[in-house]
């Protein structure tokens, strides 16, 4: 699942000017990269090192050669952007030359708006763009379009076949700019064309309810700068209107990551103070942190501490946490400082592993260049890189097997990632291939995304039967399923 408000990161550092900011990836159906970020000065850098004066000559005579032989003209900023770019993306998958455009976008996303239509959508196998939610008093919403329309045209370019990148990024724009959707609604025989404008969108990270008398579910869809005020407010509203709760479900699926304050915060929330929430570690030194339930590293203001004020009931209360292969980033290390610590029950499937730091260089005032810098631990010591967190209560999308969370790719999928420094890949090809047999499974179900939270989540009825001590019904064993997807042939 991704939102139109989609960014690739987030953005501002408190401790020290240097906090991390764990990033988001873009949960497509076979899509995902997370990315983590650290905004640095320039100051404090190692030492310049001795430049290879060959190659550069090199690279010199290539940049003449275009320059002189090319077919064509080619600017030179084109040129010199284009090489930086190629030879930072040559070393990870989450590495980057941000130009201008990204630069922006970057900084935009973290603060919890965009300029857009207001609505979340989803990817099916199919390529079909499937509205999941429409936010509330957006120009999506004043429309009149409803969860469930599927989007078959942006102006006159039809988004199928597009990316779901590509579709989030035609769907933002400048502010007051015009944009017409074709959709197709359940019980409608024509398609429905609605003509919006583009403002600024202002997103809540986390909602919740209680969903029966005693227990609530507390979602927390991406990290941002204000999720922390937002977290503190819906958890105050949902003890005014049920003081004796017997337990709480965090749902963190799909939530591709954010600000690490955000994440620090919100495990602080549920966990003693001074608890070490996650540690960082690379090459140079001031990539070795460890950050604390405390508020100098969780509060984005100096003057205030956004959990103050919660109760104090909230630190004993039972707790299940949701997560899944879309979990990423930093809200893989909520799930790994509560499992680490013992306080609350991990279900659902094996998260991401998106466990690199990037630190951020500003090379002008609207360029940068994204550096992965460091790895980081949870509380015990363990990286998630291409890992990630497994539950300890493994729990299927549905009650028959997984849906669209068996299409997506992991971080040990993607090409060039950074190994896991503390842990074997000895058994990765026989994951490989009971992955592979999962997404045909799941392939030939062709589920529809899952509204989190509606009445049909199951692995929501799974995390509330955990808290009341009843039977949970687990995801079948490894071997059942691939004999479950193997071809039987008769003699």
């Amino acid at each position: 699942m991704s939102m139109e408000s989609r960014n690739e990161d987030s953005i501002k550092g408190r401790v020290g000017k240097r906090m991390k900011s764990a990033g988001l990836v873009g949960v497509g159906v076979v899509a995902g990269i997370a990315v983590s970020l650290q905004f640095s000065a320039m100051a404090q850098r190692p030492a310049e090192p001795a430049l290879p004066l060959e190659e550069l000559r090199q690279l010199a005579d290539v940049y003449g050669l275009i320059k002189s032989d090319y077919v064509e003209q080619v600017e030179d900023k084109k040129l010199l952007a284009d090489a930086i770019s190629g030879m930072v993306a040559s070393l990870d998958p989450h590495s980057a030359y941000l130009d201008k455009k990204a630069y922006a976008e970057l900084r935009e996303g973290s603060q919890g708006k965009f300029v857009g239509l207001g609505i979340e959508i989803a990817q099916s196998e199919d390529g079909t763009i499937k509205i999941v939610a429409p936010i509330e008093d957006s120009p999506a919403w004043r429309a009149g379009i409803k969860a469930g329309d599927l989007i078959t045209r942006l102006d006159t370019t039809p988004l199928k076949g597009l990316s779901l990148d590509e579709s989030v990024k035609k769907m933002r724009g400048e502010p007051n700019s015009k944009v017409t959707l074709t959709v197709l609604r359940r019980d409608e025989p024509q398609p429905l064309t609605f003509s919006l404008v583009r403002e600024e969108i202002h997103q809540k990270s986390v909602k919740g309810r209680i969903i029966e008398p005693g227990y609530a579910w507390l979602r927390v869809a991406q990290f941002q700068e204000p999720t922390l005020d937002d977290l503190a407010a819906k958890i105050t509203e949902l003890y005014k209107q049920d003081a004796q709760l017997k337990g709480i479900v965090l749902d963190l699926r799909n939530d591709p990551g954010g600000v690490l304050q955000g994440a620090i915060g919100v495990a602080a929330a549920f966990l003693p103070k001074d608890a070490a929430i996650v540690s960082t570690n690379g090459q140079v030194a001031d990539s070795k942190q460890t950050y604390y339930a405390r508020p100098e590293f969780y509060s984005l203001r100096s003057d205030s501490d956004p959990l103050a004020r919660l109760p104090d009931a909230l630190k004993r209360v039972p707790l299940t946490v949701l997560v899944n292969t879309g979990s990423a980033s930093a809200s893989e290390i909520v799930a790994g400082a509560l499992q680490d610590y013992k306080r609350a029950t991990i279900i659902g499937s094996q998260t991401f592993g998106k466990g690199s730091v990037q630190t951020i260089r500003q090379l002008t005032s609207d360029t940068a260049l994204k550096l992965t810098t460091a790895r980081y631990y949870t509380p015990h010591g363990r990286s998630i890189q291409a890992k990630g967190i497994v539950p300890d209560v493994l729990v299927n999308e549905y009650a028959d097997g997984d849906g669209l969370n068996a299409l997506r790719m992991r971080e040990a999928d993607l090409a060039k990632h950074l190994s896991n420094d503390r842990d074997t890949e000895a058994a990765r090809d026989r994951r490989d291939e009971l992955e592979e047999q999962v997404r045909i499974l799941a392939l030939e179900k062709k589920r529809e995304p899952l509204e989190y939270g509606s009445a049909g989540d199951f692995q929501l009825t799974q995390a509330l039967n955990q808290l009341k001590g009843l039977p949970v019904q687990t995801a079948k064993p490894e071997s059942t399923i691939v004999q479950a997807a193997t071809p039987v042939t008769g003699k």
